[in-house]
């Protein structure tokens, strides 16, 4: 079976140090263009909750060489597409923010390296990691106003597929923990509603071409067994194999919807 179709229960977890990193791993070294920028800004969005998603993983202690490979590669991927972002940025407005976002990151990253994780650590983390995605997410805003085409907003709205997939698993994971469950619910299903109603947004625009379309097919069958995984929080279930089946679903979801975005990104700004 190809990685993109989920491994069975016995491959869960020698896979997790392989999904999704050579992907997103392999983005291109400097800013394009628009359409790239809103991508990359979209990608932090997701690695503010991968990071989250890898670091309760490490809390759970299901796979720690897997999820911490998963957590050393987005923060080098994180603080690479930062630099270009800010770099790259056409005002002073964009550039205010990812100054701003600079700074929020610089806090969060102590959250995620200063202590081992654990349960005790899990609300600091969750405090410092809703503020980098809200500075990501008016970056991301802001590349696409900038944009000002109908396949801008596409690119800013599949992108931030990828980080509900990963904000998803990283509320799962938290409310194991037992750390605020009753919020934790509540972004699930939040997110869970706006991941559906994107999906078909994203399906049925005009701009999307056939390999997009077969694209998303294919996120649907990782939407499955990733909402089927999120469906059994909560039932008493083995907690090593439940970590380890919304991790790597969520991983699988990851990897498609980072491809669709791709696709989109590389669609003419016309």
């Amino acid at each position: 079976m190809q990685r993109r179709t989920l491994l069975t229960a016995a491959g869960y977890t020698t896979a997790w140090s392989t999904l999704g990193i050579m992907s997103l791993g392999t983005a291109q070294a400097q800013v394009t263009d628009l359409n790239d920028a809103i991508n990359k800004a979209g990608r932090q969005r997701m690695l503010s909750q991968r990071m989250g998603k890898a670091w309760l993983a490490l809390a759970h202690k299901s796979d720690t060489p897997a999820a911490r490979a998963v957590l050393d590669q987005s923060l080098a991927l994180f603080e690479r597409q930062l630099a270009e972002l800010k770099a790259y940025a056409p005002s002073p407005t964009i550039r205010d923010t990812y100054a701003k976002l600079e700074s929020a990151w610089t806090d969060h990253k102590a959250t995620l390296l200063g202590t081992s994780p654990s349960r005790d650590g899990a609300a600091a983390l969750l405090q410092a990691d809703a503020k980098v995605l809200a500075l990501a997410h008016q970056g991301t805003v802001q590349y696409e106003a900038a944009s000002g085409k109908p396949v801008g907003k596409l690119v800013n709205v599949a992108g931030r597929q990828r980080m509900l997939s990963q904000r998803m698993a990283k509320f799962c994971l938290s409310a194991m923990l037992g750390v605020d469950t009753s919020t934790a619910t509540t972004e699930i299903a939040k997110a869970r509603d706006e991941f559906i109603s994107a999906t078909e947004l994203l399906r049925n625009a005009p701009q999307a071409t056939d390999r997009i379309r077969q694209e998303l097919l294919l996120a649907d069958g990782q939407w499955v067994f990733f909402d089927a995984a999120l469906q059994r929080l909560g039932n008493g279930s083995n907690t090593f194999r439940q970590v380890s089946e919304v991790f790597v679903s969520s991983e699988n979801l990851l990897a498609s919807m980072d491809r669709v975005t791709g696709l989109y990104a590389a669609l003419s700004s016309s």
